[in-house]
C-alpha cells in the first residue's frame, strides 16, 4: 500500500515476522515465563512443595487410622456380651465428656499393643454410638 509520500506501509504481521529479539531479550522473556509458570501453577494449578505434600500425606494418614479404630471400637462395643444394656446406659449419660469416659473406662477404644485408647478415637467411637 502506497501512502502519499510514497513510503510503503509495512502490516503488523510482516513487522512481526521480521523481528529479531537480541539475546537480552529473550533471556529475560524465558526468566518471566519461567516464574508465570510456577506462580500460576502454585498458586491457582494445586501444585505443592514436598514438605507439603508430605505433612498432608501423614494427616490423612492419622485421620484414616482413627477412623478404622472408631470403627473397631464401634465393633468391640456391639459385640461385648451386655451391648444392649451398655448401650442404653452409654445413650442416658447428659453430656459428651461423660460418654468419652464411659467408652474409655470400658476399654473398647484402647487398641492392640497401647496402653491408653487415643483421644481422636474415644471421640470417634462416641459419636457413632450416640448416632
Amino acid at each position: 500500500m502506497n501512502t502519499e509520500n510514497g513510503s510503503r506501509s509495512i502490516s503488523v504481521f510482516q513487522q512481526l515476522d521480521s523481528y529479531q529479539p537480541s539475546k537480552t531479550i529473550l533471556v529475560w522473556a524465558c526468566g518471566m515465563t519461567a516464574v508465570a509458570t510456577m506462580a500460576v501453577g502454585f498458586g491457582w494449578g494445586g501444585w505443592v512443595t514436598g514438605g507439603s505434600a508430605e505433612k498432608a500425606a501423614t494427616a490423612a494418614g492419622e485421620t484414616a487410622n482413627r477412623q478404622l479404630a472408631s470403627a473397631i471400637c464401634v465393633e468391640r462395643f456391639s459385640n461385648a456380651p451386655d451391648s444392649a444394656m451398655r448401650l442404653v446406659e452409654f445413650r442416658a449419660l447428659p453430656d459428651t465428656y461423660k460418654k468419652r469416659q464411659f467408652i474409655e473406662a470400658g476399654g473398647w477404644a484402647t487398641m492392640p499393643g497401647q496402653d491408653s485408647a487415643d483421644n481422636g478415637v474415644v471421640e470417634g467411637c462416641s459419636t457413632a454410638l450416640a448416632a
